[in-house]
């Protein structure tokens, strides 16, 4: 009587388990197509995950990543060929599988622990295993003393969690991720991939699809996909050594004029590549001591040679590298069209960056600075959302707003658009110190807010009109600006779409687009590029740093460390407070001790040891390598090795490296306090 109450897909679930061990690829792909109409979305994938893989899918939007997660989750048939879940049929599979898609799928009225009991009911998880299960994954994501908390009233991270639990609940032997990370913070990304490292150990295997590089660095293998193709798949190790270039790191305090003579170099001689950071140049190059003798020669032949003042340092390629270096093979990065300006302040915006890059704490005085802040506070009832805080941006200066989700980011700028009162201190915006909801004062402000605050209802075009006539753009240029939006977006004949019916991607893209059309003086974006995969993200730097040197002052807030790296200048913000600022190299600089990286042989095992005795932080899974944090190294290395000698797990390498921004970010955050649930 118990058997034949055994719930069918649990025991087929056991059997299935039984056997599973002993095959090691999970899912097979072969000949791969899917069609919509005339589209082909496919074009014969190939494609083997094994058994316990952190897998990552990566490519640019329309790319053909979602498609192959529908397919892989059972929910869309394809046109032709294979896709196998533990030799199932994808569709057949779905009992066996976990589906994270990239809208939020939980019900934001019921508690945490309501949303996971509703998972098991719809999963059939038994009874009298939901207990067990539910307080295992609880704790596994840190959220058991938030089981009573509405998932509405969650962070972006926790959110993420709560979802990854209702995934996990029935146990699968696959999850596939669909961008899980997309709008969480760095402490919560960083937290989200251990964990799924940890499930990898389990022996459960994960797919996961994200638009960022630097989390992509943490799978054991990726695969390049492109125009419905597999371009490259490897371990991200072999696809950097695989791309024969090298990176060179240039600082200089004369940005600008440096990349202007090394651009026509591109595709010539040694040179592939040049791209602008905010506070340094870096260039691909076929071979590292050739590539400097030949920048240096350039720079030295320049009107006024500054030889003198240029640092290169050579750095191994990221991941991001070979993904771009791939598409401009392919012809898919998208080319910079030029904003048609009525107004020009190309002189003055570059003696301000350069004084800025030159000497980023110096008080240049009006009309240079576009925002002062002076211990400015916010409270809500008993909450202080921001607290003392002050600020200087100058004209033609990009600054990054950085911190955890709730450390008082969009309050801030919130505050300084006018758009929410302050408590307390002095605000002055363009030289305005009175009546920041000014209409005049509004005509010099751009503003493109976390939420996207385009009309779903109309369509692209009428979007666009309607922010031209609310900014009083002249009739004459009205069109102009438009095409441009529309040229820059990629949406070309589409301009009568619904913004509705676009993806996340494209509808950050137009956003933008309005929100500059007025050529503001001064332009806010809060977390502009959530959701942008990595080609439009370029884009939309490309385009920020062109406002910027026309003289535009940009306050931004990411939670993309790789994008702050495009900041002249940025702080870090702590529960409302300011804990360090500088450009990025000030900032990873001026961290105490050192990180090291370990090639261990039980990952997951030492792992968990070290963060037994260290403080959960300061260890974190990077791929195949462990990463620590040390303030101590020559007295706390040896007692990390001993720790591990005792557990009789083998630390095969030790290597010092240079701290990441995000590693500062996580440093500085947990050092002054940490960051809120």
């Amino acid at each position: 009587m118990t058997q034949s109450l055994q719930n069918p897909v649990d025991r087929d679930k056991k059997n299935l388990s039984s056997t599973s061990a002993l095959n090691a690829v999970t899912i097979h792909i072969k000949k791969l197509y899917k069609h919509y109409g005339k589209t082909i979305a496919l074009k014969g994938i190939d494609l083997d995950v094994n058994r316990g893989e952190l897998f990552g899918l990566i490519g640019p939007d329309g790319a053909g990543k979602t498609t192959v997660f529908n397919i892989l989750g059972g929910v869309m048939e394809a046109t032709a060929g294979e896709a196998q879940i533990l030799k199932l049929p994808a569709r057949d599979a779905r009992n066996y599988t976990g589906y994270l898609t990239q809208q939020f799928s939980l019900y934001p009225d019921l508690s945490v622990e309501e949303n996971i009991n509703y998972s098991a009911g719809l999963r059939l998880v038994p009874e009298n295993q939901l207990e067990m299960r539910r307080s295992k994954y609880l704790k596994l994501m840190q959220l058991d003393k938030f089981c009573d908390r509405l998932a509405g009233r969650l962070s972006g991270g926790m959110k993420q969690k709560l979802a990854l639990c209702c995934a996990l609940i029935a146990e699968p032997q696959v999850l596939l991720l669909d961008e899980p990370t997309t709008g969480v913070d760095t402490i919560a990304r960083r937290e989200f991939w251990d964990i799924l490292a940890g499930l990898t150990a389990q022996g459960i295997t994960v797919v996961v699809a994200t638009p960022d590089l630097d989390e992509a660095e943490r799978c054991d293998r990726v695969a390049l996909i492109y125009d419905g193709q597999i371009q490259q798949i490897g371990t991200p190790t072999a696809l950097k050594a695989a791309l024969g270039l090298q990176r060179l790191v240039i600082r200089t305090p004369e940005l600008v004029k440096t990349e202007q003579a090394l651009l026509p170099l591109v595709n010539q001689e040694q040179i592939a590549d040049v791209a602008t950071y905010g506070d340094r140049i870096e260039v691909l190059v076929k071979d590292a001591k050739q590539g400097e003798i030949l920048v240096r020669d350039r720079l030295t032949q320049q009107p006024k040679p500054s030889d003198d003042r240029i640092d290169i340092q050579w750095e191994k390629p990221t991941l991001e590298n070979v993904f771009t270096t791939l598409l401009r093979q392919k012809g898919g990065v998208p080319k910079f069209i030029q904003f048609p300006r009525s107004r020009v302040r190309q002189q003055e915006s570059e003696i301000i960056n350069q004084q800025t890059i030159q000497n980023p704490k110096s008080k240049i005085q009006n009309p240079t600075i576009a925002i002062c802040a002076r211990n400015l506070n916010r409270i809500f009832g008993t909450f202080h959302a921001v607290v003392n805080l002050n600020l200087d941006l100058h004209y033609g200066e990009v600054y990054g707003l950085l911190g955890a989700n709730g450390a008082g980011k969009t309050t801030m700028i919130k505050m300084l658009c006018g758009l929410l009162p302050i408590s307390s201190g002095k605000i002055s915006i363009a030289g305005e110190t009175g009546n920041l909801r000014s209409a005049q004062l509004r005509q010099k402000i751009g503003y493109m807010s976390q939420k996207f605050t385009l009309y779903d209802d109309l369509t692209i075009l009428e979007n666009l009109q309607f922010y031209s006539g609310v900014y009083g753009i002249p009739p004459k240029q009205r069109q102009e600006k438009i095409r441009w939006v529309l040229s820059t977006c990629g949406l070309e004949k589409q301009e009568n779409l619904l913004t509705k019916q676009l993806p996340g991607g494209w509808k950050q893209r137009v956003a933008f687009g309005a929100s500059v059309m007025h050529e503001p003086e001064i332009l806010f974006l809060d977390e502009p590029t959530s959701g942008v995969d990595v080609l439009a993200r370029k884009q939309f730097w490309q385009l920020i740093n062109d406002f910027a040197r026309n003289g535009t002052a940009i306050l931004v807030t990411t939670h993309y460390m790789n994008e702050a790296e495009q900041c002249n200048r940025m702080c870090f913000m702590v529960a409302g407070r300011k804990v360090a600022e500088g450009s990025a190299s000030e900032i990873k600089s001026a961290q105490p001790g050192q990180l090291f990286e370990l090639r261990v042989g039980k990952l997951q095992e030492s792992y968990d040891r070290l963060r037994e005795h260290l403080e959960p932080w300061r260890v974190s899974i990077f791929g195949d390598r462990l990463h620590i944090v040390l303030d101590n190294p020559q007295q706390e290395l040896p007692q990390v090795e001993s720790l591990l000698k005792q557990a009789n797990l083998p630390l095969i390498e030790t290597e010092p490296i240079a701290f990441s921004l995000e590693d500062a970010f996580i440093g500085e955050v947990q050092r002054a306090g940490g960051a809120p649930p």
